[in-house]
């Protein structure tokens, strides 16, 4: 418990650090908290075999999530800008593809894998979209819309807790939207399907 308190504490403390040097990447001051990480994680594809796409690991709350709901950790395959944050997540999951780089660029990314992933069954994402132009998010979303199998669904999380559907989901259909008010701050989880 001593241990996953000081881990936490940690994480926090990293995770302001990284956000001070660059609020726009990081987008929040703190990680996700377990509520928000678990509203997240139940979107898990059925298929044990899919790939799950996460945007935005940061420290791995949410992924923490993940692999706790049952997603195998040779499966889950992480996109973070973050090079620090990076680093982290490969030591906290060895099994996992934890890549960085540039989530804009997530085709050529998968594709330059050593073994090559075509597509995936979800897409987990905790970018700060607001943070980006309407044509920066709407080119993401096509390519998450490409990347994911059929059926597939892309979870976003964001702080504009207000009920508004984001033009950049155009293509998808709005299977769910939760406020998880216990999160700092309060956020908007939301789950399109292709």
């Amino acid at each position: 418990m001593a241990r996953k308190i000081i881990e936490a504490i940690a994480d926090s403390t990293l995770f302001l650090r990284e956000w001070l040097v660059n609020p726009q990447r990081t987008g929040a001051v703190a990680p996700s908290s377990p509520k928000l990480a678990a509203a997240m994680a139940r979107w898990l594809p059925r298929d044990p075999e899919s790939f799950v796409l996460e945007l935005g690991p940061g420290t791995g709350a949410v992924t923490a999530a993940l692999l706790k709901r049952g997603l195998r950790e040779d499966r889950l395959v992480a996109i973070e800008h973050n090079p620090t944050l990076a680093k982290l997540l490969r030591k906290r999951f060895t099994r996992a593809h934890i890549i960085t780089g540039d989530a804009w660029q997530l085709d050529e990314l998968l594709r330059g894998q050593p073994v090559p992933i075509p597509s995936v069954g979800a897409v987990i994402s905790s970018l700060p979209l607001l943070n980006f132009p309407k044509e920066q998010v709407a080119a993401l979303a096509q390519k998450i819309h490409s990347i994911l199998g059929p059926r597939g669904r892309w979870v976003q999380y964001t702080y504009q807790i207000g009920q508004s559907r984001r033009r950049s989901a155009d293509a998808f259909r709005l299977l769910a939207s939760q406020i998880i008010w216990l999160n700092l701050p309060p956020a908007r989880v939301s789950v399109y399907q292709k």
